[in-house]
């Protein structure tokens, strides 16, 4: 027998009124209450795909904010750009919401009323747990968890083929860069890069795998690490960085302590952002189409519930410039 509001409302001694606003996510209610009613409907086993039959008329766009930084903003504006144009063509309205693990993730939702929500990048699990809690419609975008709805591009093969150039070039102390693994997306790019050169039979140095210290992400401290890898015994011969934000900043350090790229160091990025191909020499990238990645993802919410949760992948195309190959 299917479970009913008014179940809810008996075992949680509230109001039917008072369950109702807080399995829609409606304001008016204290927080510990929203929190108690959501468990009681939970372990009851209410069936929260009842309340997306409405039409979603409001997405929220929910962005960590250490991705408000020039490191990631090229990439991530470009996503939500993709998704904005997707609402608006259906009469959708998006807000956005930068948030931290110091911030109340549950008043932001009370003060923007969603009826789904789109993440981007890194969120902490307990944070997405928080949102799959409330019943709305969830899709990741440049992310993964178990049992959401994700589309991402294809990192690993991204990361493959960027390694796999810069073999084919010759190369082989090829190092990896990256601000971080606790995102999915770069973790993935690393599990590429070591299939490269696991298939290549290239036994790779350790030192030549580099994370910027935790909590040390700046690019102070991408610049550092840089210059570590430059300073090595035997330094590489080629870089894959995680990102192309990552990778500018390793061309500046080679520009500064007089490397040449490509020529001591060919240099390979990933997302192909605007600056790109604007930099001197111009950077070797996977190309990511980041406005689908926003597009598809308004898709996917709209779509409805499915079981399991679709996987998406978007495919990625390797750019070939000035900083992995001569153009004299």
């Amino acid at each position: 027998m299917a479970v009913r509001i008014r179940d809810i409302a008996q075992q949680a001694g509230v109001s039917v009124g008072a369950v109702s606003r807080a399995l829609k996510g409606q304001p008016g209610l204290k927080e510990a209450t929203r929190t108690r009613i959501v468990e009681v409907a939970r372990r009851l086993g209410y069936d929260f795909s009842r309340l997306q039959n409405s039409p979603i008329k409001r997405v929220l766009f929910v962005l960590h904010r250490q991705h408000n930084i020039a490191l990631a903003l090229p990439f991530y504006s470009a996503v939500l750009l993709g998704a904005e144009s997707a609402c608006r063509e259906r009469g959708i309205v998006l807000s956005v919401l930068a948030t931290s693990p110091a911030d109340s993730l549950a008043a932001a939702i009370r003060l923007h009323e969603p009826d789904a929500f789109l993440c981007a990048g890194y969120l902490e699990p307990e944070r997405l747990a928080l949102l799959k809690a409330s019943g709305k419609p969830v899709v990741l975008a440049d992310l993964w968890q178990p049992g959401l709805a994700a589309i991402n591009p294809d990192n690993q093969q991204g990361g493959y083929l960027a390694t796999r150039h810069l073999i084919d070039l010759g190369r082989r102390r090829i190092a990896f860069l990256t601000r971080s693994l606790a995102h999915f997306s770069l973790r993935e790019r690393e599990k590429g890069y070591r299939q490269a050169l696991f298939e290549a039979q290239i036994l790779n140095d350790p030192a030549l795998e580099v994370v910027a210290p935790p909590g040390d992400e700046t690019e102070e401290g991408l610049a550092q690490a840089v210059r570590h890898l430059l300073a090595l015994p035997v330094p590489p011969d080629a870089l894959f960085a995680c990102n192309d934000a990552v990778a500018l900043i390793a061309l500046r350090v080679c520009r500064e302590a007089g490397i040449r790229v490509p020529e001591q160091l060919a240099i390979v990025g990933f997302d192909d952002i605007e600056a790109a191909a604007q930099v001197v020499p111009s950077l070797t990238t996977l190309a990511v189409d980041k406005a689908a990645l926003g597009r598809q993802a308004v898709e996917m919410l709209l779509a409805g519930p499915e079981e399991p949760p679709p996987q998406r992948q978007l495919p990625v195309t390797l750019v070939v410039r000035g900083s992995s190959q001569s153009t004299t």
